[in-house]
């Protein structure tokens, strides 16, 4: 019998992933001037405020309050009539110095031997089921809020659009776990009260009125757009009679911030697989990668990913597990949830996988270079599923002498650059 699964995305301008943004920027900006630096920054927003808290060990001086109002400007919110401005926002910093009793289980005399920044299990998922070995629900709620942002930014559509959006879609699958069709798509975006009640209409009328005129402009403008930009192994799946549910309350006017309290790491099924595999709980942004909650989920992405790619199996979910101070990990397990494609059980296959990959903290932030200011590309349409790709970036305060450019690869654990190894050791073609 089919059955239905269901994920969704949030968009920038989203109240938690706007803390996740000015998190993984100051994080940022700390790596720029100082890659060994320690960081666990949370943000919260809310009306007009935010707040900073966290530890930070680093040489490098960072203009905090700058750094805050450069996000929130260019995600968008730069206009106080809608409760939340860059300019005028106020700031709040309860940063301090890393423990020295976590410090000293990280940091040691040899960089290999450096030991985990916390205790704890990660995840790391794949699938065959979509060109992005992600899931197709996420892949699609992701698509969608992305193009609904650029066509925002674009302003020449849809011009009533603001930064808060969520997206939920619900695909039909059947018996072999393959995706059928779109059953159900959610859209609520955020807008301007574009349309307002007279001698003639009610406030009831004025509002449905708006909801109709966004309604179908999600459905002639922004779903042929993401249409076109999906890969040409999911197109299809938007071809089906999907039912279409937007801005389900019938208004959307009051939003980000001050509609919603947003916090650091409070989308963190968003961030990863939608509810698919599983998750260990621990949250991404902020964290420098000494916090394998972070490094530690992304190199286990990477493992699934390549295990998948190479043909091991169909779906694999990897966990690794560590005890803070302790480089090794204490376990690693690949689970193939029955797809598996090779003579071997799931625990050979993880006794295999543990001799090609090495899991220590500082081996992971070595091979996808973490230690490079990457992180505030990760903080809006998922950590997963992304294109690794080269870029040259730039930081710049009143306070450096000059700017500072920085080489580096984003998305580096996304690489399917060990598939080969993986096939010779299972002795696949």
């Amino acid at each position: 019998m089919n059955y239905l699964f269901t994920s969704e995305s949030v968009s920038e301008g989203h109240p938690d992933k706007v803390a996740d943004q000015i998190s993984d920027a100051v994080l940022d900006e700390f790596l720029a001037r100082d890659p060994q630096s320690k960081v666990a920054c949370e943000t919260l927003v809310t009306t007009g405020q935010v707040v900073l808290a966290g530890e930070i060990k680093s040489d490098a001086y960072v203009d905090l309050h700058e750094v805050v109002r450069r996000v929130i400007s260019e995600i968008g919110y730069n206009d106080s009539r809608i409760g939340f401005d860059a300019q005028s926002c106020g700031i709040l910093s309860a940063i301090h110095e890393q423990s020295g009793d976590i410090n000293r289980g990280v940091e040691r005399e040899h960089p290999e031997e450096q030991g985990a920044g916390d205790q704890g299990m990660m995840f790391g998922y794949a699938t065959n089921e979509t060109p992005l070995y992600i899931p197709v629900t996420i892949a699609l709620a992701h698509a969608i809020l992305k193009e609904l942002s650029a066509i925002r930014r674009e302003g020449r559509e849809m011009t009533y659009l603001r930064p808060d959006s969520k997206s939920q879609v619900t695909v039909e699958y059947d018996e072999q776990h393959r995706p059928v069709g779109v059953h159900t798509v959610v859209v609520s975006t955020q807008h301007d009260e574009f349309i307002l009640p007279d001698a003639d209409t009610t406030q009831a009328e004025a509002d449905e009125a708006m909801r109709s005129r966004i309604e179908n402009d999600v459905r002639t403008i922004l779903l042929p757009r993401v249409r076109k930009v999906l890969p040409e192994g999911m197109k299809y799946l938007l071809d089906t009679n999907f039912r279409l549910l937007v801005n389900p309350t019938g208004k959307f006017v009051v939003g980000g911030p001050h509609g919603d309290t947003g916090l650091t790491g409070r989308k963190i099924i968003v961030d990863t697989y939608g509810g698919r595999g599983a998750h260990g709980g621990g949250a991404f942004s902020g964290k420098d990668p000494s916090k394998v909650d972070r490094s530690a989920a992304y190199a286990a992405r990477h493992i699934a990913k390549n295990l998948v790619a190479a043909g091991v199996a169909d779906r694999a979910l990897v966990q690794v597990a560590y005890a803070i101070g302790k480089a090794e990990p204490v376990s690693l397990l690949v689970d193939t949830q029955g797809t598996a494609r090779v003579a071997a059980t799931d625990a050979e296959i993880s006794a295999k996988v543990a001799e090609l990959f090495d899991m220590r903290p500082h081996a992971i932030e070595q091979r996808f270079g973490l230690r490079k200011p990457i992180y505030r590309a990760t903080a809006t349409w998922g950590h997963v599923g992304r294109t690794p790709r080269h870029v040259q970036l730039q930081f710049s305060s009143r306070y450096d002498a000059e700017p500072i450019t920085v080489d580096a690869e984003l998305f580096a654990w996304e690489k399917l650059d060990r598939a080969d190894d993986i096939r010779a050791a299972f002795g696949l073609a």
